[in-house]
């Protein structure tokens, strides 16, 4: 059975539409896809159809923006009730946050002398919930600044380069209380994906395993072998469940082809069971597993 636990579609910053990445994800040999899109749910109804048309089962659940110790941290939240109020508020809250930053961004590179146009960065989105920094470095490749999303980011977009700008976040801690809260399960996502551990260390994972945490995303292409092997490791010994997953975003973040990274099915067993369990406790209505 193959696994892939984080996907994203133009509902926030994929290049497919989710009905487009639920069907490439099963011509992809996929068993069981997971769409994730940033901070929103807007794509799971559309996917939930195409996933019963194309015989694949779904796990809904979405990436979260959070921060911890002073560092953005991207939370997988999994099988969360997506009208629990406390919920809804946040994520409205941090998607504001995402929407301020654009025309901020696009100041601060007129400053720099790369002047975009505010519409066509929205053109270019597409029916997204919010616009992000992804948008504005397609809009960046569209004028001929940069070749790639990656390029708009290592030069321009990314913490430290001139064209950053923050955003908010909201408390790590909070959210995996609001997702459980909720009736889903959180998993961090990539957490020494292109930097150092830092706050992230395995004193860092066993304060947020001890604050409902219930996962660790192992395998990732931003993961050396070194720190797969030490993440495992440490998922094991804080009894967290190890995922592994693509960050698959379309045409938009080269290398990460959907199933290049899997989930093992008794990893994603356990992550139901403490989904199960979480919604039992909530007594919410929360999102079942579609069954392709």
């Amino acid at each position: 059975m193959r696994i892939d636990l984080h996907t994203h579609s133009r509902a926030s910053d994929g290049t497919q539409s989710p009905e487009e990445l639920v069907h490439a994800a099963a011509a992809a040999g996929l068993d069981v896809l997971a769409l994730t899109d940033h901070d929103t749910s807007a794509g799971w109804e559309s996917a939930t159809r195409a996933a019963l048309e194309a015989g694949i089962s779904l796990v809904l659940g979405m990436e979260i923006s959070t921060r911890y110790a002073g560092r953005g941290v991207h939370l997988l939240g999994y099988l969360p009730d997506p009208t629990y109020p406390p919920l809804v508020e946040e994520l409205q809250r941090i998607v504001e946050g995402r929407n301020h930053r654009v025309p901020e961004t696009l100041v601060r590179l007129a400053e720099l002398g790369i002047d975009l146009d505010a519409d066509e960065v929205r053109r270019l989105a597409g029916p997204t919930a919010a616009l992000g920094r992804p948008h504005i470095a397609d809009a960046l490749v569209a004028a001929g600044v940069v070749v790639s999303r990656d390029e708009a980011f290592q030069e321009l977009l990314s913490a430290g380069r001139p064209g950053y700008v923050d955003r908010y976040a909201a408390p790590l801690a909070e959210m995996i209380g609001l997702v459980r809260e909720a009736g889903g399960v959180s998993v961090v996502a990539h957490p020494w994906g292109r930097q150092d551990p830092g706050v992230l260390d395995e004193a860092g994972l066993a304060e947020l395993a001890g604050q409902g945490l219930a996962g660790i995303e192992v395998d990732h292409e931003d993961h050396s072998a070194q720190s797969r092997d030490r993440l495992r490791s440490i998922a094991r010994d804080l009894g967290l469940v190890a995922t592994g997953s693509s960050d698959h975003h379309g045409l938009g973040k080269a290398g990460h082809e959907l199933g290049c990274n899997t989930t093992d099915p008794e990893q994603l067993e356990r992550l139901l069971a403490l989904a199960a369990e979480a919604a039992r406790a909530s007594g919410r209505d929360v999102p079942a597993v579609v069954a392709g």
